[in-house]
């Protein structure tokens, strides 16, 4: 929700949370009044893969590094092909771009794309107030500069517990990722929200990816003849989403091969029969410490989620589809990071692999949903050959 005005970089602009805690700043981008999702994001890197990233869709986002823009922005690290935060929130932006890939600088990018945002505030302590209050709804304004005005606006604005968004950001027809060098396998890939560097990391392993609208059917998803399906990430409370959990409780019941990550995640998760719930203030960064608890490797991994999963950890878990485990746990806070199941072929981690701006501990995802596929192609070559009984 956004209403647009001049844009005059340095004009006063004013951030009130619906807590009422006020913080006053200058312009940094379009002027006007946006209204969202308070969060921040900890990545001192890729603030262009955040900015692009559909998960933040509804959402204005805090940088808690305080230095942000020196790289500019170019036409190679999109996630998409717009940018969907609400709002942007730094302390200092660069002066000047310096990178040999820019071609043009973050604030004009973000004038270009009528991206309200304030700057020269202090970052620390409102992530300190978040933090400490939780994630919150709030406003950025260069037009409305009285603090209780812009509270009365934030009060009636929707907040993100209820809101069912992925259907906003996802695509509206089908495409398709050709796999780079041998083809090997397709996949179904269910877009919530899904990254541009999704489907390429397929690709780099012989996938050819089928990009499909979230409200697919599990007819029309079967109708590709995908190898297997991809749940994507995306914005919005997962507990919204019950015609599509419905749809990936289908696939199980077929026993399709699935890999879903953060909103996919959350969706399996409930197609399996466990709940979500809406986290303090999220995980949104690429510095977040998870272990995978089949190997007891940590990995340093990227986050973009404001939900979790609710299922145990001591011990997995019977349901409709056989036992399921929890197979990844956040090191910060013990938050369920990734679920396997043992009876059908289904697993899913509750961060982004593809992780364009770094890190790449998790990148071994796709290897094994490769090798999932590969296991199963070898199978049903193996039944095939095993001809007609005697």
């Amino acid at each position: 929700m956004v209403s647009m005005g001049a844009a005059r970089q340095g004009a006063p602009a004013i951030l009130v949370l619906e807590d009422g805690q006020t913080f006053l700043g200058e312009q940094f981008g379009a002027g006007g009044e946006t209204f969202g999702e308070a969060v921040f994001n900890t990545g001192m890197t890729g603030y262009q893969e955040t900015l692009t990233d559909p998960s933040y869709h509804r959402q204005i986002v805090v940088q808690t590094a305080p230095h942000i823009g020196n790289t500019g922005v170019n036409d190679e690290d999109a996630e998409s092909g717009r940018i969907w935060v609400a709002g942007y929130v730094v302390r200092d932006p660069a002066r000047r771009v310096s990178n040999w890939r820019a071609t043009r600088s973050l604030t004009d990018e973000l004038v270009a794309q009528q991206i309200v945002g304030i700057s020269g505030l202090d970052t620390r302590a409102l992530t300190r107030h978040l933090r400490e209050r939780g994630a919150m709804r709030c406003a950025i304004s260069t037009q409305d500069l009285d603090r209780e005005s812009l509270l009365a606006k934030v009060l009636e604005s929707p907040p993100m517990v209820g809101a069912d968004l992925s259907a906003e950001v996802s695509t509206r027809e089908s495409y398709t990722v050709p796999a780079i060098g041998e083809h090997r396998f397709t996949v179904a890939a269910i877009d919530y929200g899904i990254k541009t560097m999704t489907p390429h990391r397929m690709a780099e392993r012989g996938i050819t990816t089928i990009v499909l609208p979230s409200t697919a059917s599990a007819a029309e998803i079967a109708a590709t003849g995908a190898d297997a399906v991809f749940l994507a990430n995306g914005p919005g409370d997962p507990s919204t989403a019950d015609a599509t959990t419905a749809v990936v409780r289908e696939l199980l019941e077929r026993s399709t091969p699935i890999f879903g990550i953060c909103f996919g995640n959350q969706i399996l998760g409930r197609a399996l029969g466990f709940g979500t719930y809406k986290l303090r203030y999220g995980h949104r960064g690429i510095n977040q410490p998870v272990q995978d608890r089949s190997t007891g490797k940590v990995e340093v991994t990227a986050h973009n989620h404001g939900f979790a999963v609710d299922a145990p950890l001591d011990a997995p878990t019977e349901t409709a589809f056989g036992a399921v485990e929890v197979s990844h746990v956040c090191l910060n806070d013990n938050v369920v990071e990734g679920l396997r199941a043992h009876d059908v072929p289904a697993f899913s981690v509750q961060y982004h692999p593809e992780a364009a701006a770094g890190p790449h501990d998790a990148a071994y995802l796709f290897d094994r949903f490769a090798e999932l596929l590969g296991e199963r192609a070898s199978f049903a070559t193996g039944m095939s050959n095993l001809g007609e009984p005697r």
